[in-house]
């Protein structure tokens, strides 16, 4: 019989609706419950992809008597994390506070008020590891509450304050410099990981935004060993288990240093992130592997994760069959036999034998560059790269017999704007139409499925309900990103129009005037315990930094110089801990870079779709300039686009101009003296080679 998860807009929460466990959604008439009966809560939280949270459903929610037990002792609450970070972000606060450590699933008990005093992640079914079983802790929190009232309540008091430090003001401003970008980039560094990649050792997440940081601070300074860093990381992660060799698309993380054993769930933002960094890597570099995987990773967007609107999927399985990662893995015999002829041949491209280096099977990876492979393996590197592609057609038809890894199917609406915002960098940088189309697919739907007056929703409304989550801060500042990537896309000021009324949306319902800062949840949201605000960059960026950011590139584009002062201020106050603390600021160093040196503006004048306007705009997508903004139409014809303003053609000729803070250098109408400008344009010092 279902339970009451049975008619949610979440796939998660529907995984658990023919669980014995009488599960609540989060909502008034849980919590009203906790208060009539004085019982606690207990909140579980996780996400669809969750291979640890299918394993405690499977082991305990799912056993009646466990199940039982929950009933009779507790209000039980499921919530999905992708859904609700506001919750998930409260409570993870107190259980790391609690435990020095953090996950999912994530076991929280609540006092009726909401109040955490008890959590941790995974619990077993039997005393484990220095574990207490999951039906031992159920019982000991229940005699805690019954009898120990005074010492539930000191814990509550106890952790209170840990939300207190979020609302207080920012400290005293101190100046964000260029210091401050060297002061990071040099903590960076500092943990590099010289010969797997990456920083630190395992688990080994994608550290895209400290790459990205990376490669803007190569750029700014010619440092090569920064571009040595990132090169190497991508290299590693792309060669490595990491990447889906046969499918495309990232994994979440490995469980190795090495980059070879995944955590098999592929996850939207992940994706997105790394397809931005992958197109301004290759921008950077010409490397032909870069471009590789980042267009098979979009490929991967387009085949698998693109709903029939438009819109894209949150994520992809860790397992299916009940195992994690058979979906991904090849037995050696089953490999010869899709290949046939070029099985020899590719089996030691891809490092598969008969021993397995996965639970008896193989996880496709790249030990070498291409051309050492080829040279290893005795044939011409054109022959290698012609089977492989073969290779990967026949892995893919007969991958797809299989039974697939369930797919999330939320539409969310920061995570469509992050992907939106790498999907049009790609379109730019590699000119295939296909990821044009994509891009202007998907931003039709997010405006039209995802935005009302300004406000955007977190998920896409079920087409049966009523039941509208408001967005979060993430949500309005990356979909405004989005919008604002689609306009450089299209030159379609609209693009510019919906950004802007986004981001006077969020200013409205996030912007604390007190604290000089973003808080995550509007300000007419559900009241919660505390109201949350997280300025650092974990999985995904900020709210904080995308808020940031957005302010920033819309100053640029609108010559608003009110929007620069506020992210400003947002930057100064973290100026400490940005160069103390750098990889847990990430995208937030981005934008520190766009503040500190100052977008390179560039203003191309002209007919979109016009063959002379097209190939300036193709040599910008040509090169890597970090903090670039562009505009692009007609003088006289730009509406609120600052920039376009007074930068008329030369003749009748598309004319482009590179400019600093809205001083160009002198005009140009050749691609190639455009591309010479702009190799330039980058450097921390560049100077202007004359005024504008």
């Amino acid at each position: 019989m279902s339970n009451r998860l049975a008619h949610s807009t979440s796939p998660y929460l529907r995984q658990h609706a023919e669980n014995p466990v009488d599960w609540y959604p989060w909502g008034p008439e849980a919590l009203a419950r906790a208060r009539t009966e004085d019982r606690p809560i207990l909140l579980s939280i996780g996400y669809a992809a969750c291979h640890w949270c299918h394993v405690m459903a499977h082991e305990s929610f799912e056993h009646p008597a466990t199940a039982a037990l929950m009933n009779d002792l507790f209000v039980n609450i499921k919530v999905d994390r992708e859904e609700r970070p506001d919750i998930d972000s409260i409570y993870m606060q107190a259980v790391q506070a609690m435990t020095g450590q953090g996950g999912w699933p994530m076991t929280v008990f609540l006092t009726p008020e909401g109040e955490p005093f008890f959590g941790g992640t995974y619990f077993p079914p039997d005393d484990r590891h220095g574990m207490p079983s999951f039906t031992r802790l159920l019982r000991s929190v229940n005699e805690a509450w019954r009898t120990k009232r005074d010492s539930v309540r000191t814990t509550t008091t106890a952790l209170r304050k840990i939300y207190d430090v979020a609302q207080a003001p920012a400290g005293a401003p101190d100046a964000l410099t260029p210091v401050t970008l060297d002061r990071a980039f040099r903590g960076t560094a500092q943990s590099f990981d010289a010969r797997n990649g990456g920083f630190g050792g395992a688990p080994k997440f994608p550290p895209t935004m400290s790459l990205d940081f990376m490669l803007r601070y190569w750029r700014r300074h010619a440092n090569d060993g920064a571009l040595d860093m990132v090169l190497r990381t991508w290299h590693a992660m792309a060669r490595g288990g990491l990447h889906d060799q046969v499918g495309g698309g990232f994994h979440r993380y490995t469980v190795d240093a090495i980059w070879l054993v995944p955590h098999f769930e592929k996850m939207l933002y992940d994706n997105a992130l790394l397809v931005r960094l992958g197109a301004h890597l290759w921008q950077a570099t010409r490397d032909a592997e870069v471009r590789a995987a980042t267009e098979r990773t979009i490929d991967w967007l387009a085949r698998e994760m693109t709903s029939p609107e438009g819109g894209f999927y949150s994520s992809l399985d860790a397992d299916s069959e009940g195992h994690e990662g058979v979906f991904y893995v090849w037995s050696h015999d089953e490999f010869a036999r899709v290949l046939g002829a070029d099985a020899e041949l590719l089996a030691g491209y891809w490092g598969v034998t008969l021993a397995g280096n996965f639970e008896g099977r193989t996880i496709l990876h790249v030990r070498q560059p291409p051309v050492h492979a080829a040279a290893r393996l005795g044939v011409s590197l054109p022959e290698l790269e012609a089977a492989v592609a073969r290779g990967r057609v026949a892995l893919l038809v007969a991958r797809a017999a299989r039974i697939r890894p369930g797919l999330d199917d939320k539409i969310v609406a920061g995570w469509n704007g992050l992907m939106l915002r790498g999907v049009c960098a790609a379109a730019r940088a590699f000119g295939r139409p296909a990821d044009r189309a994509l891009a202007l697919r998907a931003a039709e739907f997010c405006w039209r499925a995802l935005v009302r007056d300004g406000r955007v929703w977190r998920v896409r409304p079920a087409a049966d309900t009523t039941d509208r989550i408001v967005g979060y801060l993430e949500d309005h500042a990356a979909l405004a990103l989005g919008f604002i990537a689609t306009y450089e896309l299209t030159f379609d000021d609209a693009w510019i129009d919906r950004a802007r009324a986004i981001a006077a949306a969020m200013q409205r319902w996030f912007w604390d005037v007190d604290a000089q800062r973003f808080f995550d949840t509007a300000s007419d949201a559900e009241p919660l315990i505390t109201r949350p605000r997280d300025v650092t960059d974990n999985a995904m960026p900020s709210g904080h930094s995308l808020a940031t950011e957005l302010l920033l590139v819309l100053a640029e584009l609108t010559g608003d110089d009110a929007l620069r002062v506020q992210a400003t201020t947002v930057l100064d106050s973290m100026s400490d801990p940005l160069a103390r603390y750098p990889s847990a600021f990430g995208h937030l160093l981005g934008a520190a870079d766009l503040a500190v040196h100052g977008a390179v503006e560039i203003a191309l004048s002209g007919t979109p779709g016009a063959a002379d306007f097209d190939a300036l705009d193709a040599a910008i997508g040509q090169h890597y300039v970090p903090s670039v903004v562009i505009a692009g139409g007609r003088t006289g014809l730009a509406g609120d686009i600052a920039l376009l303003r007074d930068r008329p053609m030369l003749g009748d000729a598309a004319t482009a101009y590179v400019c600093r803070r809205y001083a160009c250098e002198r005009p140009v109408t050749s691609p190639a003296e455009l591309g010479a400008r702009l190799d330039a344009a980058g450097r921390a010092a560049a100077s202007l080679a004359g005024g504008g």
